[in-house]
């Protein structure tokens, strides 16, 4: 597919719309669409996206104020800087094939947007064969989009990236999808940047006798809906919990709708587990090995395990805190790692659209000693066109003085 839109373009994206979407109207939407399609939303369902939005935006802006510019004076003479400057462009992805991502929408564009990006093109599928969902499109709409396109799957990334339709083609292209999705972001990633190589929704209950196993099964049912290969794990030191949590599981599936009970129930049965630790140090090594997208914890002493763990997309809490709050409106961000991805890289924040660039200045008294240092060093490596760009300057700025260079290479 990528390769035959990388060489169709444009028509080839409108076949794939066709063909897999029943989608053959307006590819980008004009703003007198936007708001007829937004139009008889009900007030009530836009406080809440836009409740969603302020937390997820606010919370990303404070990530953003963490990042700081500096300049420092090294030895010898150096003067050495960061700069942190947002990409110029980004495409944002939200599903809406099983469910109607709407929270995946804001996830994205309001982050970028938090980042100072400039031009945020935003993508979802036609909804159950009619035209983009209306609350997922004000979600994209209020959380900042520039460019809000009717595109699903793979073809949504591949015009992103390849900037069909825009022009523009994105520095990165972000936000979770199925199997089609991740694989194309993977198979991009290079000639675009992303987010995070997305498998199925992931959780992790770390729960001790304290626990409420009702509330533990109920936190493992509400991810387990998420697809039929979703893993949803519990780690205790109780036997008793454990029992209780496994038998009640079935029960809670059962009493679901029927897409989410026929998706949690192929979830439990071939990707639950319940593993029984003597101790939670052990459980906290359990725990780090799988390295779940999202960890929750109902057990004592939260502060300890806030300091102990260390391999999770994103870690909830106590009791009060659920996934389901994370994944819709709390605040940080629910596009996270899995598939053990939690053990080297962390989830969607403001640092996925930024650019750490350094800089450097220097006197030209300060040449004389790293460029004979540097001229020394690429003598070493066999590098000699590296040594004489030294050994220029310290001719041109300290004529007749005579430096330790290094034995020069002649051919």
């Amino acid at each position: 597919m990528l390769a035959d839109i990388r060489a169709g373009g444009e028509v080839a994206v409108r076949e794939y719309a066709s063909k897999l979407d029943k989608w053959t109207g307006e590819i980008v939407m004009s703003e007198a669409q936007i708001n007829q399609a937004t139009r008889d939303i009900p007030t009530a369902i836009k406080n809440d996206i836009e409740f969603a939005v302020r937390q997820v935006y606010d919370f990303a802006v404070r990530q953003r104020e963490s990042i700081e510019e500096f300049s420092v004076q090294l030895q010898g003479g150096v003067t050495a800087g960061q700069r942190v400057l947002p990409v110029n462009v980004v495409g944002c992805y939200a599903p809406a094939g099983r469910y109607a991502h709407i929270a995946s929408a804001y996830m994205g564009v309001a982050t970028a947007k938090a980042a100072g990006v400039k031009n945020i093109i935003a993508c979802s599928s036609p909804f159950r064969g009619g035209a983009m969902h209306p609350y997922v499109l004000y979600a994209f709409r209020t959380a900042g989009a520039d460019t809000i396109m009717t595109l699903g799957g793979v073809q949504a990334i591949a015009s992103m990236a390849f900037g069909l339709f825009t022009g523009t083609p994105a520095d990165v292209v972000v936000g979770p999808g199925n199997k089609f999705v991740a694989e194309a972001k993977r198979s991009l990633f290079g000639q675009v940047g992303i987010d995070v190589f997305a498998g199925p929704s992931e959780v992790a209950v770390i729960a001790d006798e304290t626990a409420d196993p009702e509330i533990v099964a109920s936190d493992l049912v509400g991810q387990a809906e998420h697809g039929h290969e979703s893993p949803a794990w519990l780690f205790t030191t109780s036997r008793s919990l454990a029992n209780k949590v496994a038998q009640r599981i079935p029960q809670l599936i059962e009493q679901l709708p029927g897409l989410a009970r026929d998706a949690a129930t192929a979830a439990w049965r071939d990707y639950g587990e319940i593993i029984i630790c003597d101790t939670r140090e052990e459980v906290a090594e359990v725990s780090d090995r799988y390295a779940s997208e999202h960890l929750e914890i109902q057990a004592e002493d939260l502060d300890w395990w806030l300091e102990r763990l260390t391999c999770y997309g994103s870690l909830f809490l106590g009791e009060e805190s659920t996934v389901a709050f994370g994944d819709k409106c709390s605040g940080p961000n629910h596009v996270l790692p899995t598939k053990g991805a939690a053990r080297y890289s962390g989830g969607l924040s403001v640092h996925k659209f930024m650019k750490t660039l350094t800089w450097q200045r220097m006197s030209k008294d300060a040449v004389r000693q790293i460029g004979q240092v540097t001229a020394r060093i690429s003598r070493l490596e066999g590098m000699e066109a590296h040594a004489r760009t030294a050994d220029d300057r310290l001719a041109k700025y300290f004529p007749g003085e005579t430096f330790d260079s290094g034995q020069a290479v002649t051919v």
